[in-house]
């Protein structure tokens, strides 16, 4: 990581003013002072800022129960977003994983890691989205055919991926699908002519979303878990 990346995200200081303190010699890399902003920090580096170290701030990777009301951005003139709900020293950076409407519950990923999340967005990598549904109206059977065949949705080209739908109740279903588009899953229970009155999102290819986290807790995710993208 360029050096003075690697201290912005460390200190939360913007990257301008960490260019400054390079520049005015107040950084030292492995007992030397070190004036290359460009330098490329490795492991096992020893990272001095005005003579304190500054440790490896290293990747993050959090999951967020969403509550409703709140929008999936870094930050927004209007809502509370997701970044708003972490109470972390250094929150700079980060970013979520993909997007949930501001009235949709549930997991979202967040992370500093763009390649990371580039895996857990690009279609190409088709991750499994888990839904529970609550429609208006009841679901009938028909409903299980027409998502695993694929359903035509409005101003569209092409008709959406086959998806999984499970009937749990007269108006609750799990649904699970492999891409994202716009409002997907209440733009195909409309085409059914239903009507979504509440969605989570309960899980994104391996990671579950975790029972003890209520509605904007957080926890960082495991190794285990980070490393199944």
């Amino acid at each position: 990581m360029r050096l003075d990346k690697y201290l912005s995200q460390a200190t939360g200081l913007p990257r301008s003013l960490i260019k400054r303190q390079i520049k005015c010699k107040n950084v030292e890399v492995n007992g030397e002072i070190c004036q290359d902003h460009g330098y490329k920090v490795v492991s096992g580096d020893e990272v001095l800022l005005e003579g304190q170290e500054v440790s490896n701030p290293g990747p993050k990777y959090l999951m967020l129960n969403k509550p409703e009301g709140t929008v999936c951005a870094t930050e927004d003139a209007e809502h509370p977003t997701v970044i708003d709900l972490l109470e972390l020293d250094n929150i700079r950076d980060l970013h979520p994983a993909g997007r949930l409407d501001i009235d949709t519950t549930g997991l979202v990923l967040i992370t500093n890691d763009g390649q990371w999340s580039h895996r857990v967005t690009s279609p190409k990598h088709r991750c499994d989205k888990v839904y529970l549904v609550t429609t208006a109206d009841p679901i009938s059977e028909n409903y299980t055919e027409a998502f695993a065949s694929g359903i035509m949705l409005r101003n569209e080209d092409n008709p959406t991926l086959p998806a999984t739908l499970d009937i749990l109740s007269d108006t609750l279903a799990r649904v699970t699908l492999h891409e994202g588009r716009y409002h997907q899953v209440k733009r195909m229970f409309a085409a059914m002519g239903n009507k979504v009155i509440a969605l989570h999102r309960e899980q994104i290819g391996a990671i579950a979303l975790d029972d003890e986290l209520e509605p904007g807790e957080f926890r960082f995710l495991t190794e285990e878990e980070a490393k199944s993208f």
